[in-house]
């Protein structure tokens, strides 16, 4: 009984430690309502120029995931960020890159543009 009480309270130890200091993964819907209500996001967009040229959210900002690196110093310290691509993978990885950097809050849109346009929600071309 004292090995599972144990385990059970390290998982939530480790939950609550990944939680705090890491990446928020949100859904389209959840990404539209964090969007309204906070007015300072940072939307960092980390798809190619092309794919942005395409379609992209409002008041987002790119900076390609291969320039990401090189160009962290672009993304403010100071707000909030949503980090979106496509369809979750780029975003996932460039997301865990900046939480590791010391940014937070730090969120992604785990179903990309294609789920938040799926969803009917609103896109600028």
């Amino acid at each position: 009984m004292k090995k599972i009480v144990l385990v059970i309270l390290t998982l939530l130890f480790s939950a609550t430690l990944a939680a705090a200091g890491g990446v928020k993964a949100l859904s389209s819907k959840e990404a539209k309502a964090l969007i309204d209500k906070t007015p300072n996001l940072y939307i960092l967009d980390v798809r190619t120029p092309d794919e942005f040229k395409q379609v992209r959210l409002k008041n987002s900002v790119l900076i390609p995931n291969y320039d990401l690196e090189k160009r962290v110093r672009e993304v403010p310290k100071n707000r909030p960020l949503l980090v979106v691509c496509a369809v979750g993978a780029r975003s996932a990885p460039a997301a865990d890159f900046l939480a590791k950097k010391g940014y937070a809050p730090v969120y992604h849109l785990t179903d990309g543009l294609v789920g938040w346009y799926r969803n009917g929600l609103p896109v600028e071309r």
